[in-house]
């Protein structure tokens, strides 16, 4: 079988369209959980952990890995962030309802609910809009996740889906020494075993430029996926929100080895840097979301003296949450 090419869908409607549900979920097979007895024992103690978040900070800009991962300068949530994980946590509980009952009238009215779950166990959340924001803000900003979930009905019909797994953390354990991690929105698990790994975006669909780079994440998953279950995913599925389209990807194991490989090469570059405490900034595009603005020397700043005793080598040095790879 040939990797299928990267194809992207919109739909006008929330009506199911042909090959968007091809791949039900059901709960997980035996087929699905083949593979080596040995990847069921627990993961033995490493050195060291990567997730496809922390990995994409290095290959974005290294002093921006540097940051997030060993020095752990805090940063403050921004309204896109708390909307993307308001939006993942009603996508994740509209599945607890019977199948029926998944409409969009529900998903809305789930939103409000989620928000005061959310601000309960994340206080921060509750200063999300300051005193010059408009009395409105709050409003406003439950009703853009409300919108985005209209999105998520356009393409997809969640009554037709069971899904097997949701907001699931998977690992794998590389070359006896890389833990690699993350969170899995939804895994989609058919009749006979064929994986769909399924991850929600609430930006906009990326131009073709950066469809490799929007498939990393998923790829990283995949590979978790073979290693541990002995299964190469049937489809790499990446659900735009705020544009109500669908990119769905097929990979083969070669594929997957040589994504291993270029891990580990990935991994190697970190320690590197890490051995000669040399995390240089790349300024880009994005510099202008950087919360380490103030720290790095492209903006005339100084990174913080770098730790003695850094957190990048325990297995929590890179903890992987829920909506952290979003």
């Amino acid at each position: 079988m040939t990797a299928e090419p990267v194809t992207q869908q919109s739909a006008p409607s929330a009506q199911p369209r042909p090959g968007h549900d091809a791949l039900p979920g059901t709960a997980a097979t035996p087929a699905a959980q083949a593979g080596p007895a040995a990847s069921r024992s627990p993961l033995p103690l490493v050195r060291a952990s990567l997730s496809p978040s922390r990995a994409a900070d290095f290959k974005t800009c290294p002093l921006l890995y540097r940051f997030r991962s060993i020095d752990r300068l805090p940063e403050r949530t921004t309204p896109e962030q708390a909307r993307g994980t308001l939006v993942h946590a009603v996508l994740e509980r509209l599945f607890d309802l019977p199948a029926a009952q998944r409409t969009p009238q529900a998903a809305a009215a789930l939103v409000p609910g989620e928000w005061e779950r959310l601000v309960a166990e994340q206080p921060e959340l509750a200063g999300l809009f300051d005193a010059a924001a408009p009395p409105a803000a709050g409003a406003e900003f439950l009703s853009s996740a409300t919108a985005l979930l209209d999105g998520y009905f356009a393409v997809e019909d969640p009554s037709r889906l069971e899904p097997a797994e949701r907001e699931s953390l998977v690992s794998a354990l590389v070359d006896d020494e890389l833990l690699i991690r993350g969170y899995i929105d939804r895994l989609d698990v058919a009749p006979d075993g064929a994986l769909r790994v399924v991850d929600y975006k609430t930006g906009g669909a990326p131009r073709e430029a950066f469809e490799a780079r929007a498939l990393f994440q998923l790829k990283f998953y995949a590979l978790v996926l073979w290693r541990t279950r002995g299964v190469v995913p049937r489809v790499l599925r990446l659900v735009y929100l705020k544009d109500a389209q669908v990119l769905d990807y097929t990979p083969q194991a070669d594929e997957l080895v040589r994504f291993e490989r270029t891990v580990m090469a990935l991994w190697r570059a970190i320690e590197q840097a890490i051995a000669r405490q040399d995390f240089r900034p790349s300024p880009s595009r994005l510099c202008d979301w950087c919360n380490h603005q103030a720290h790095c020397p492209t903006f005339g700043g100084t990174p913080p003296p770098f730790p003695e005793q850094h957190p990048a080598d325990p297995v929590a040095a890179d903890p992987a949450v829920p909506g952290a790879d979003e």
